[in-house]
């Protein structure tokens, strides 16, 4: 009886394994065909740099709307949500495993839509009209390919925080150095327009 027993349980805990095993497979495999299409891989946000991006952005007006394009697994949108309280955190994701997980991080964190939300979606295409502050941490292309949206889209006053990478034809209002192993760069900008620069 016990052996049969013990049989039955080895069966169902090989099941489990393999199905485990079969799950996350799965998921590393989604990971990868998203860093393929994105060319990059999702990447956390290190302590240092949250820190140091927190201080940069100082103060916020209440209900102020803070976007991060590319907010990968959240842990970024989640510091500004913590950090401004009574601000709207938006984080745009087309990755669907980072995403998934962001939006786990914000619900055992407590955190209704009113204060942060992650959206599925393309980072150039979301109406950054209404972001008072767009944080991103993205790689070279598309930093290139940021820029002109923001430019177009983004209000007048507007502040983008840019972790690691800088814009290529924008005058920053400051860099900052993290004491991190990489030594990153955060870069700091405001959208401004030439007078005679009109929207058609």
């Amino acid at each position: 009886m016990h052996s049969e027993r013990r049989a039955v349980l080895h069966e169902l805990y090989l099941i489990l394994s393999w199905t485990l095993a079969a799950v996350v497979l799965l998921l590393l495999l989604l990971i990868v065909i998203a860093s393929v299409r994105n060319g990059i891989t999702p990447m956390p946000t290190s302590r240092p740099v949250r820190r140091m991006v927190m201080r940069e952005i100082g103060m916020l007006a209440n209900r102020s709307e803070i976007v991060e394009a590319g907010s990968g697994f959240g842990t970024l949108a989640l510091n500004l949500a913590r950090r401004f309280p009574m601000c709207r955190v938006t984080g745009v994701e087309n990755s669907l495993v980072p995403l998934l997980a962001a939006r786990l991080l914000g619900r055992i964190n407590r955190m209704g839509p009113s204060r942060l939300a992650f959206r599925r979606g393309d980072l150039f295409r979301y109406p950054y009209e209404e972001a008072d502050l767009v944080v991103c941490y993205l790689h070279p292309a598309a930093m290139r390919r940021l820029g002109p949206v923001l430019q177009e889209k983004a209000k007048e006053g507007a502040r983008i925080v840019s972790v690691f990478f800088a814009f290529d034809d924008w005058e920053p209002d400051s860099v900052l150095v993290c004491g991190d192993l990489y030594r990153t760069k955060v870069y700091v900008y405001s959208v401004r327009r030439h007078p005679l620069d009109l929207r058609v």
